[in-house]
């Protein structure tokens, strides 16, 4: 079975759509559900190519977290569907785009609309964390915007579960939003490489461009572990504050998520629904 008519025996639900993009071992359409009219993103990955590439673990890790997590910041997964060559992956579709080219096209964010979608971005962060999961691979191509500007975040593949007393090691993600810790190859226990990576993220929103770059991987590396970046002089005092508490770089002085949101700038205008974290999926029943 192959083609548009056995995808189309496969998801009598759906009509498929253009393509909104293509990864290493598949790739992601728009489609819509032919008896509700509603949009969703379906992630066409070929059983093939993912075990010649060696993924499986990936993929069904990404699936394992998805499930877990269900969070208005975070992207939903609707359902799995299964074949012997392919896994459908039908989820939320969010039109906007990802939040690397929101950024790259304004240049940089005023501080009021670079803080609200942190806000999100750790709102999100903080949940994952809250059920265990360290996400590993936070970067603006891995947060897509809606058109009201809600942020979803995705890619999930990087990610592991927490356990008691056990540190990771692997060396993942995007180097220039890498911790120190991790491109050093030390353990680590998991959410401060992840708050490392939202403040690399909170500095590109508020200057466009990255705190740490280099197309010399060494030096790329030498920077990041030094702490060596510079602040830009329109931050506000409250950012040029927190950006540093986040690019600690030791991991034990490196700020925490419960500190930061306590902090005086984060706390501005922050939106009442953000105030709160929704409830903790650990009490819900697993599926």
């Amino acid at each position: 079975m192959d083609g548009v008519a056995g995808q189309g025996m496969v998801l009598p639900n759906y009509k498929l759509g253009k393509t909104l993009g293509i990864g290493s071992f598949g790739k992601v359409k728009v489609a819509e559900n032919v008896f509700t009219g509603q949009k969703v993103a379906i992630k066409i990955l070929k059983r093939r190519t993912i075990k010649n590439m060696e993924m499986e673990e990936k993929v069904r890790r990404e699936i394992e977290v998805l499930r877990l997590l269900i969070h208005p910041q975070i992207i939903q997964l609707y359902e799995v569907i299964e074949t012997p060559s392919d896994i459908y992956l039908v989820m939320e579709y969010v039109e906007s785009g990802e939040l690397f080219d929101y950024v790259a096209e304004k240049g940089r964010l005023q501080e009021d609309e670079a803080r609200n979608i942190f806000q999100q971005i750790i709102s999100g962060v903080e949940h994952c964390h809250r059920n265990m999961v360290t996400h590993r691979d936070i970067r603006p191509e891995k947060l897509l915007l809606d058109s009201e500007c809600n942020v979803k975040i995705i890619g999930f593949g990087w990610s592991s579960i927490m356990r008691d007393a056990h540190f990771l090691k692997t060396i993942c993600g995007s180097c220039n939003y890498a911790a120190p810790e991790v491109i050093s190859g030390k353990l680590y226990a998991g959410p401060e490489i992840d708050v490392w990576s939202c403040g690399v993220i909170l500095y590109f929103l508020l200057c466009g461009t990255l705190p740490f770059y280099d197309e010399n991987i060494p030096n790329l590396f030498k920077k990041i572990k030094g702490g060596i970046y510079t602040l830009p002089c329109h931050l506000s005092l409250g950012a040029r504050d927190l950006i540093p508490r986040m690019l600690e770089v030791d991991q034990v002085k490196r700020m925490t998520i419960p500190q930061l949101r306590q902090h005086p700038w984060f706390q501005a205008l922050l939106p009442p629904s953000l105030v709160v974290s929704p409830p903790n999926t650990m009490q819900q029943p697993k599926m």
